[in-house]
C-alpha cells in the first residue's frame, strides 16, 4: 500500500473508543424512548413553520386558563398552540383530568399524539374533519403561526367555527386592532414568554373576563 493510500484511509476507531461511541448510541436512545411525549420540547421547533413553543411558566399559565374556563367535562381546542396542549397533557396541570382537548396543527408531527391531532391548514379554515363538529368546545386556544390580517382572518374564521363562545388568542400587540374586529376580543396584562426570545411584542385576548386580563 503506497503512503498516498494511507493518506486517504478512513481513520479506525480503537476497541475502547467504538464500545463507548456505542454506549453513547444506545444512552442516547433509551432517553428518547423515555422521554414523555408530551413534555415541552418533546419536538424542536421548525423554523421554517413559524414555530416558536411557549416557555413552562407560559405554557402552565394558558393551560390553567384553559381548563377553569372549559369547565368540569369541558373540551379544550389548541390551534397552532401545541406546546400548550403537551403541558394539558402531561397531567401536572390540576383539573388537567377533567377537560378533553384537540390540537390542530399544520406540523404532521404532532399525529403522534393519536385521536387528538387534527392537520390544520389555515389557508382552508373550515376543512375540517367531520368529527369536529361547529361550536363544539367550550373554550378555543389559537396562536396563528403569522403576524398578518390576512392569516388573523382564516384563523379567526375557525375559531368561530369552532368555539361555543369563549376565545383566548394570542398573537402579536400589533394585531390588536384587527383581533378586536374580528373576533371582538381585548389585550390581556398577562405577557406570554417563548422559550426563545422573539423580536417582537406578544400578547393574549380574550373575549370574556379572565384573570389574564390584569397580568
Amino acid at each position: 500500500m503506497s503512503d498516498s493510500d494511507d493518506e486517504h484511509s478512513p481513520p479506525v476507531l480503537s476497541a475502547h473508543a467504538l464500545a463507548a461511541l456505542q454506549e453513547f448510541h444506545r444512552e442516547t436512545a433509551e432517553a428518547s424512548e423515555q422521554r414523555d411525549p408530551f413534555s415541552l420540547g418533546a419536538m424542536e421547533e421548525d423554523w421554517g413553520m413559524s414555530q416558536f413553543w411557549y416557555n413552562d411558566e407560559t405554557a402552565t399559565r394558558l393551560a390553567e386558563e384553559l381548563i377553569h374556563e372549559a369547565g368540569e367535562g369541558g373540551r379544550i381546542a389548541c390551534v397552532s398552540a401545541p406546546s400548550v396542549y403537551q403541558k394539558l397533557k402531561q397531567g401536572v396541570v390540576d383539573g388537567s383530568d377533567r377537560v378533553s382537548a384537540m390540537v390542530l396543527e399544520y406540523d404532521r408531527r404532532f399525529a403522534a399524539y393519536g385521536q387528538d391531532f387534527v392537520f390544520y391548514d389555515y389557508n382552508e379554515p373550515l376543512r375540517l374533519p367531520d368529527h369536529v363538529a361547529p361550536q363544539s368546545f367550550d373554550i378555543v386556544l389559537a396562536d396563528p403561526p403569522y403576524l398578518s390580517e390576512e392569516c388573523l382572518s382564516k384563523v379567526a374564521q375557525t375559531i368561530k367555527y369552532l368555539s361555543k363562545s369563549k376565545v383566548l388568542l394570542c398573537t402579536g400587540a400589533i394585531m390588536e386592532p384587527h383581533a378586536k374586529e374580528l373576533l371582538g376580543v381585548e389585550m390581556c396584562g398577562f405577557l406570554p414568554q417563548h422559550n426563545r426570545n422573539l423580536a417582537n411584542n406578544f400578547r393574549c385576548f380574550v373575549n370574556y373576563p379572565s384573570c389574564l386580563l390584569s397580568g
